[in-house]
């Protein structure tokens, strides 16, 4: 599945080799190398303490070195946005000869001595200025979550490898979807003066997606299945699908019971940021042991929006295609100013969209107070649903506490009982747990660019 699935995340028009990019990189790479490095310390070790199990929870480095080989762009293109914008994107590969050391109490020491990244990068240059650097801001993300691999040293003497292996890479993945992965940007402002709304790209619309069945994965197969198919000969799985679109969250279906052949017709909606995100449909089996893989259908936005709204998808199970199919319907719809979906009755019930509320928190002004007095931050609340708050503005040199610049964007489902209900948009100013004063909006009188 894996260089399946790195063709669908890599996939793009033709476009340049990037030896420019590739120069640049590798004359920056000894100083990527110290900056990466010492950010993955700060940011991963912190997380093994709440997501690795039992005496794993202390796993800690001892050595971390990004190696001697660099990461490498190709298949570059480059073109204007909507926004008044330049777009830049990108395949990224990292064939990385690392050195890095991993160590914990009652283990033995264990490392990872390579890593395998892929994926399709996105850089947006905006606003464009006439004033020097000409840039305002640039954002990263990667179109899809990117396949990542690690290679662990001391594997045979580990008994939880696995446990190790998925875990790491959960953490390092859910980092970078987090932060990098679309609908996701790092931003990172370049002329201070920039205005922060000129910065933000809408969401292109909303993917409605009803998976109906999926039929012959009972089947003989390859050799690799032999532990799923030795399963079904006892027992009819318990089948569910999970649904990922790009890094949104992700959504299962109910759990068929002992059904070789499950049918669900269920449908959730997604809102899509870019047309090439992928299309994931798993198959999985739920175990009071833990779930197992049935097979993974894969297909894009794209297609959707070319007109294929009726899908039946081949699955594959260990880099290897099967017998089994998954059906999909669905439908693509294109996000517009005007209100008339929030009545609309194909956009009501239950995990169906009538719209989105975008929300960009740029800056607060003239709060009052000692500087080393003062955290503050942003909540946004909309009814019992939604709940976000910025980073919390620390006191530090060049940064102007008491008119801080937040620089985040926060984006809130619509449902239809939400829509045409009387719950507001509140926006709180917050100097740590404090609150310094709100505002509130109906929705329906909100405009793009209030601030």
């Amino acid at each position: 599945m894996a260089s399946s699935l790195i063709a669908k995340l890599t996939a793009q028009k033709d476009g340049e080799a990037g030896d420019f990019l590739n120069d640049l990189v590798r004359e920056l790479w000894p100083n990527i190398n110290v900056a990466g490095c010492n950010m993955i310390k700060e940011i991963v070790e912190p997380m093994f303490k709440t997501m690795l199990p039992g005496p794993l929870k202390a796993l800690h480095f001892t050595k971390l070195d990004l190696g001697p080989v660099p990461i490498t762009f190709s298949n570059v293109t480059v073109s204007r946005t909507e926004a008044d914008g330049i777009k830049i994107e990108m395949n990224v590969s990292w064939l990385g000869q690392c050195s890095v050391g991993l160590d914990a109490p009652l283990i033995p020491d264990l490392g990872v001595k390579s890593v395998q990244l892929h994926g399709r990068l996105i850089v947006l240059l905006c606003p464009i200025t006439n004033i020097i650097p000409l840039i305002g801001a640039v954002q990263f993300s990667f179109v899809n979550p990117p396949v990542l691999n690690l290679d662990f040293t001391g594997a045979a003497e580990v008994a939880d490898l696995s446990i190790i292996d998925s875990t790491v890479r959960e953490i390092i993945l859910g980092i970078v979807n987090s932060m990098f992965t679309l609908p996701n940007r790092y931003f990172l402002r370049m002329d201070m003066t920039a205005d922060y709304f000129k910065t933000y790209h809408e969401p292109l619309g909303v993917l409605r997606i009803t998976v109906e069945k999926a039929t012959g994965f009972a089947k003989e197969s390859t050799s690799k299945a032999k532990k799923l198919l030795a399963k079904l000969t006892r027992a009819a799985p318990d089948c569910y699908a999970k649904v990922e679109v790009g890094a949104e969250a992700a959504w299962k279906t109910s759990v068929k019971d002992n059904s070789v052949e499950p049918v669900w017709n269920e449908t959730q909606d997604f809102v899509v940021s870019d047309y090439d995100q992928c299309i994931k449909i798993d198959i999985r089996d739920k175990d009071v042991n833990g779930d197992d893989d049935v097979g993974m259908a894969v297909t894009t936005v794209r297609e959707i929006v070319r007109g294929n709204k009726h899908l039946e998808l081949p699955m594959y199970l260990k880099d290897k295609e099967t017998d089994g199919k998954v059906s999909i319907t669905c439908e693509y719809f294109s996000l517009e100013t005007a209100n008339s979906s929030f009545t609309a009755e194909e956009h009501r019930g239950p995990n169906k969209l009538c719209g989105i509320a975008n929300v960009l928190v740029a800056s607060a002004r003239n709060i009052k107070g000692q500087r080393d007095q003062l955290k503050p931050s942003v909540v946004v609340t909309w009814g019992a649903k939604h709940r976000f708050q910025t980073a919390i503005i620390a006191d530090a040199p060049g940064t102007d506490i008491n008119n801080p610049n937040f620089d985040q964007s926060f984006r809130m489902l619509g449902t239809s009982d939400l829509m045409n209900g009387s719950q507001n948009i509140r926006i709180a100013l917050m100097n740590g747990t404090t609150e310094v004063g709100a505002s509130g909006y109906r929705l329906r009188k909100c405009t793009k660019h209030q601030r």
